[in-house]
Formats: structure tokens, sequence, C-alpha cells
């Protein structure tokens, strides 16, 4: 039985009057963790309430969370996102206490530019983010990355991006650890889950054959997200794991009818994946997939 990647990102910008499961404080991140890994989850990605706070202090709140996962799973694999702010020193300033101090082993890189939907309307009316990262500033967060020998968990929201990161990859840029995150959209948004203007692809198997065809035989490990909808539900999980991937999913990205936890969408896709002959890789399998860094514990 093969193994299978499943990455939980636990809440993002989800709040409790959208999802009331969603665990937002550091003590209900540390018990949605522990569960998770105990589950079959291979890594945990969450997102801490101020976004606006920068270097040790945003690791520090990070580490509120994460000291109660590391203490239940030493091999969990953890990582945080980018810090909202005006300049990207600022953006990944954490990152480097995140992995000395706090047990990152992976960081966020978004290779390309997009406008992220904030609110529902057509393209005329929608509120948009305007989300640029160009070569320079990708090559830079790389060389962060690598010097903090932290794998690159890299969001892949429209083909462009995947582009970006096939070319790094083959001029020997991406860290050890490196994983690419295939994000179709789902039909709303992150914010509040309202319909809105979407990006790149919509979950089908045409769309996932298309970013295949660009991955070709870079042998970069990859794994599908419904961003704005469901996984499960798309089809996007059986068509990601029927053709070798891995699966992300999680309260960060889900927007449902209902208001699951995320140990049930856990539960379903884990489910999914065993009937189709492969089993959750857990942190350690997970690891050895992607050839993450092995932290010792004098680091």
């Amino acid at each position: 039985m093969s193994e299978v990647i499943l990455e939980l990102a636990i809440n993002g910008e989800t709040r409790k009057l959208r999802n009331p499961h969603v665990p937002r404080s550091p003590q209900e991140v540390a018990a949605e963790g522990i569960a998770c890994l105990a589950r079959g989850a291979g890594m945990v990605h969450n997102h801490i309430d101020d976004p606006f706070l920068t270097g040790d202090a945003a690791a520090d709140e990070y580490a509120k969370g994460w000291s109660a996962i590391l203490a239940s799973d030493p091999a969990a694999i953890l990582c945080p996102t980018m810090a909202a702010g005006s300049d990207l020193e600022g953006r990944i300033s954490h990152f480097a206490t995140c992995a000395s101090r706090h047990g990152a082993r992976m960081a966020p890189l978004d290779p390309g530019s997009m406008n992220m939907p904030l609110s529902g309307g057509s393209a005329i009316t929608a509120k948009v983010l305007s989300y640029v990262n160009n070569y320079e500033t990708i090559g830079t967060v790389l060389g962060e990355l690598c010097k903090l020998r932290l794998g690159a968990s890299i969001g892949i929201y429209e083909p462009g991006f995947l582009r970006a990161a096939i070319a790094f990859h083959r001029a020997g840029k991406l860290p050890p650890g490196s994983f690419v995150k295939l994000y179709f959209f789902g039909g709303r948004n992150y914010f509040d889950g309202e319909q809105c203007v979407g990006f790149g692809l919509e979950p089908s198997g045409s769309a996932l054959e298309a970013y295949l065809e660009i991955i070709g035989d870079s042998s970069l490990p990859w794994a599908a997200a419904v961003v704005g909808g469901c996984v499960f539900s798309s089809g996007m999980a059986k068509l990601a794991l029927e053709r070798g991937g891995h699966i992300r999913l999680g309260l960060e990205d889900f927007a449902g009818d209902h208001t699951p936890s995320n140990l049930e969408l856990l539960d379903e896709v884990a489910g999914l994946a065993r009937s189709l002959g492969r089993s959750p890789a857990g942190s350690a399998g997970t690891a050895r997939i992607l050839g993450l860094h092995c932290r010792s514990s004098s680091e």
C-alpha cells in the first residue's frame, strides 16, 4: 500500500462565526494538531490570529500552540504562514526563530502574482488583493529557506506559479523537502466563504492533467487542494489519489454547506485513500517522501 501525504491547513482566515469548530487559540491549535497527527496527518499548517506580528513576536505566538504538538510528536512537520506587511523582510522575519527555536520544518512560498478575491461580485465590482511576487522576491525567499534548512511549501494558484516553481527547481534553487500544492478554485473566497470571482483552474480531471503536464518529469512531489470548496466532494481528492498525488485539506480551504471539523475532513479523505490502496504517511512518512531535513535535538 503506497503512502499519501495529508497536509492539514487547520485555520487560515476562517473565523468561528463562519465555522465554530475552527481552532483559533494556541490551546485549540495544539489540541487540533495533536489529534490530526495521531490520525495520520503528515503536516500541520496554521495561522496566528494577528497577521501583523513579525519577527520573534510572531514566532513566539506560533510556539504557544506548537510546543504541545512537538511534545506529543517530536517529528511533527509544522509550517507557519507569511506575516502581513509592506516589505518582504518583515513578512519572512519570523521564519528564522520558528526554525531555530520552535520546531518549524517548512515555510511558505508563493512563486507568482495574482488578484486574490476578498469579496463577491463581478470582476468589475469585486474587492481583490493584488498579490505580487516577482522572480527577485521568489529567489530571496528561497535563499532564506535554504539557509534555514526549511522545506518550501509552495502554493500554486495559477499555472504561471507552477512554471516558475519548476524553473527554480531545475536551477537547483529549491531546498530539500519542497512540496507543490495545486490550488483549484472551488467558487468561494478565503475570507467569508461567499461566492466570488475566482483564480486559476476549477477542480476537474482536465485541470489536474494540465498541471501534471507542466510538472512533467521534474519529480517534484505534489498535492491537490480545493480553495473555497471541498477537495473531497468536488472529486479532486479521488482524482489526485488515483494519479499518485497527495492531498491538502482543512478548514483554511473548506467552504461548503455544513460546518465540519478538521478531524471530520481528515477522516473522510483518509478513508478514501485507504479504499484506493493508499495509507496516510504520518509525520515520519511525509518527511521521508519529501526528503525533508531531519532537525536534530541540538538545533
